[in-house]
């Protein structure tokens, strides 16, 4: 199971096929570099990937850390957050990663489970004040 879980976690990159990713050519390729600027590049990520970005509760974030996906390594920064649905009520909190590509923010994983495992969190009240 464990030799398989890079190549689950790249499955879950796949579902994005709107938008090209860096992860996948040769531009991410050799060590990666800190993201200097993971905060805000995670708050652009998110505020397009959310419907609404307006109204988001309990949202916190963990410091970005190396881990392999696809074979190769890259910084991941663990989000967590309760978003407002389209009729105005908040359900469960979700869980998504945000990668980070030669020291940028990539994208947005939604099955965040196994890279997020052992995320320690700190509240991340910019997340909360976002508008449209």
């Amino acid at each position: 199971m464990i030799l398989a879980l890079p190549l689950m976690l790249a499955a879950c990159f796949g579902g994005d096929g709107d938008r090209p990713s860096l992860m996948d050519g040769g531009q991410a390729g050799g060590p990666q570099p800190f993201p200097d600027n993971f905060r805000s590049d995670a708050l652009a990520l998110i505020h397009a990937y959310l419907n609404n970005p307006v109204g988001v509760r309990d949202a916190s974030m963990a410091d970005p850390v190396l881990r392999e996906v696809g074979g190769r390594q890259f910084y991941i920064s663990c989000l967590r957050f309760t978003p407002r649905e389209s009729d105005g009520s908040y359900k469960a909190v979700r869980e998504r990663a945000v990668v980070y590509v030669n020291g940028r923010g990539d994208r947005v994983v939604d099955r965040a489970n196994e890279l997020c495992a052992g995320a320690v969190y700190a509240p991340f009240p910019e997340l909360e004040k976002m508008a449209r």
